[in-house]
């Protein structure tokens, strides 16, 4: 588990979006943003997905997963 899910939930919730809405946005189910938010990992292209629903552009993915600059 990693702690990434905390920064998502609240840039999520600045942004307005319900878990639903940015699912929707995403192309990806509420339950895997619920799984995220709740501290569990998701493949790279579901991240992908997440950041650009949320109108980020994929430079800014340390704000939303920042345990990625860590892993090698």
């Amino acid at each position: 588990m990693t702690n990434h899910n905390n920064l998502m939930k609240q840039i999520r919730s600045k942004a307005m979006l319900s878990k639903a809405e940015l699912a929707r946005k995403a192309g990806i189910s509420t339950l895997t943003i619920t799984r995220i938010e709740q501290g569990m990992d998701c493949r790279m292209e579901t991240k992908r997905r997440i950041i650009l629903a949320l109108g980020l552009k994929i430079f800014y993915k340390d704000k939303v997963f920042p345990e990625e600059q860590y892993r090698m």
